[in-house]
């Protein structure tokens, strides 16, 4: 292990889902919970007709690394398709399973120090599971 688990970066963006309030009248709201460390989160998420985030709002309840990967996905989500979002979220996870390299999601280096810790993984993929519910509600519903 060669970074603390929760360091400066990730509790600085712990914090940062505070930049993220649910969203009045959501288009789209999923809620979600990790089954190993019980890491729960409401998204809610507004998509134009073409499936393309255009909002987020976030009320999360995990850890600091789930937190933090949550900011991650509201920060960067808007602008991004279904596809993308689940691109991104299965590199991630071949990634925590030692296939690949670090994945492009912008920030998502800051939580490499959780690679070593598989029970923290779930949490970290939970805002982008949840997302990937969202958008394909949408998709359904069109």
């Amino acid at each position: 292990m060669s970074a603390p688990l929760y360091n400066r970066d990730i509790l600085s963006l712990a914090v940062a889902t505070a930049d993220f309030p649910p969203l009045d009248g959501a288009r789209l709201r999923v809620s979600a919970r990790a089954p190993l460390c019980g890491s729960a989160i409401i998204l809610d998420l507004d998509a134009d007709a073409e499936g393309r985030v255009t909002g987020v709002g976030l009320h999360v309840e995990a850890c600091a690394l789930g937190q933090a990967s949550a900011a991650l996905l509201a920060r960067h989500a808007p602008g991004r398709s279904l596809a993308e979002i689940r691109a991104a979220r299965d590199t991630m996870a071949a990634w925590f399973k030692g296939e690949g390299e670090v994945p492009g999601w912008p920030g998502f280096d800051l939580l490499a120090p959780a690679r070593d810790y598989p029970a923290r993984h779930g949490a970290i993929l939970l805002p982008f599971d949840a997302a990937i519910a969202a958008l394909e509600d949408q998709a359904a519903a069109a």
